[in-house]
């Protein structure tokens, strides 16, 4: 019993902080700081320590998960496969999005321009697209997480 509430315990935390930094402090930070680059950097820098914040607590709950399982509490089965495919958003944004985009950031300001006016940002606008879908997903998939667990049936 006392696995399965730490287990609730760090989702219910991790996802709060997933919808925090993507639909609190992001915004926020936008609409307070004039320097759109500054403000991109900033946020940039949140959503990377996210990403790795999320690699290590899912990571956690599948090693608990399946501890779970193997403790009889089978309906912790469906829940290691949404903890997966949290993961792999998470390995996206950590190792493909955010270092694709801090590379395209910084060869633009190495030429003197932000990202957003040199000829990458087409590329730049994709990635920021492709990743805020990831992150969207992961966000969908964490209120998902925290309802299943929330059910008393389960």
């Amino acid at each position: 019993m006392g696995a399965q509430r730490l287990f609730i315990l760090i989702a219910g935390l991790w996802v709060g902080s997933l919808l925090a930094v993507g639909y609190l402090v992001a915004p926020a930070i936008f609409s307070t700081m004039t320097d759109r680059q500054a403000a991109g950097m900033v946020a940039g820098s949140i959503f990377r320590i996210e990403a790795y914040l999320s690699l290590i607590v899912c990571i956690g709950l599948m090693v608990l998960a399946n501890l779970l399982v193997n403790r009889g509490l089978h309906q912790f089965r469906i829940i290691r496969w949404i903890l997966l495919a949290m993961l792999l958003c998470s390995i996206a944004a950590a190792f493909i999005f955010i270092p694709w985009m801090n590379s395209l950031r910084d060869d633009a300001l190495l030429q003197g321009m932000p990202v957003m006016l040199s000829p990458s940002a087409t590329l730049f606008g994709r990635l920021h697209g492709a990743s805020s879908i990831f992150f969207m997903l992961q966000s969908i998939l964490g209120i998902y997480l925290v309802w299943r667990l929330s059910d008393r049936q389960q």
